[in-house]
Parts: structure tokens; sequence; C-alpha cells
């Protein structure tokens, strides 16, 4: 009986071996290798052309005055410039702004009163993306229009109040003070 018992045991341990199969690497479960990389791609490129589109067609509009590009993808128009001084802020120096933003159409979402920081520090601070490029390129006095598209203004959240998401915006500039770290 023993003797049975450890043949049966014997036989059903062979044939439980015989049909394992060998386990290779396992299949993802996901075959799309980047898909969804490809395609945020080609919508923030498309978002970035429309945006740009909008821009080029407000400038087109705007025969009065000249443009710049900036090389951090805005462009800007000077409503009062400083000709006279070359001084503009450096990275951890305090500058004193006034702001307002605008729709792309010209439309007042936050006007002078309503928006923050008054006081910034340069680089030091948080604030749009798109104003931590612009002050940097001001004099004192001067009162600049720039028009930034959404992704350096708020981008794809907006601000969860009045500006909406892939919102690009205007805003008008005044740098009322420069006071250097001495």
């Amino acid at each position: 009986m023993k003797k049975s018992i450890f043949l049966l045991s014997l036989f059903a341990t062979f044939f439980s071996l015989l049909s394992c199969k060998k386990e290779g690497p396992r299949k993802p479960i996901s075959n799309s290798r980047g898909e969804f990389l490809k395609q945020s791609i080609e919508r923030n490129r498309a978002l970035v052309g429309s945006e740009e589109d909008q821009i080029q067609e407000l400038i087109k509009k705007d025969s009065t005055h000249k443009y710049y590009q900036s090389q951090h993808g805005f462009w800007y128009k000077y409503l009062n410039a400083n000709i006279h001084d070359t001084i503009t802020p450096k990275i951890g120096e305090i500058v004193e702004i006034e702001f307002e933003i605008q729709d792309i159409n010209g439309q007042t979402i936050y006007n002078i009163e309503e928006t923050v920081p008054k006081i910034y520090t340069v680089d030091k601070q948080e604030i749009m993306v798109g104003l931590r490029h612009a002050v940097k390129l001001m004099r004192k006095g001067e009162t600049i229009s720039f028009l930034f598209p959404s992704h350096l203004g708020y981008g794809y959240l907006g601000d969860n109040e009045k500006i909406g998401l892939n919102e690009p915006l205007i805003c008008i500039v005044t740098l009322k003070d420069i006071k250097t770290n001495q």
C-alpha cells in the first residue's frame, strides 16, 4: 500500500512538471509605446500655433505700434519708453511694479488694484513666468504691453478664478522703481 501511494504521488508530480510551461518575460498591458506622449506633443504644438496666430492677428491689427519678440516667446510694445536710462533689473533686486491683466481681446481680467505683487524681488519670488522674464527687459518709468501665450501665463490650469485654461494674456506693466542691493 505504501508503495502504491508512493508511485501515485510520483506519477502526479511527474505529470504536473510536464504540464508546466516555461515562463518568459511578461508582455506589456498596453502596446502604445509612447503614443500618449506623441499625442500630447501634437496637442501642445497645435495649441501654441493657434495662440501664436491669435497674437500675430492682434499685432497685424495694431499698425500704430512696433512690436518686438523676446527670446522667451512673447511679444511686446512700448507704451511709454525710457530712452535715457540703460539700467534694467537684475536677479535679486527689488522692483516696484504696477500691472493689469487682459484677455487677448483687451478685456480687463484683473485691474491694477487687483494684481499682486506690487513689490517683487527679481527671480526670487513666485510670479507668472512671462512677467518674470518681462520685468528684466524694462527700465525705470517704462510702461510696456506684453502679449503672453498661455504657457507663459497661467497655462493649462488657469488661475482657478478669472483666468481660464490655456488663455493667452495681455499684461500692461509699469516699472515704477528699481532698488539695487548694495
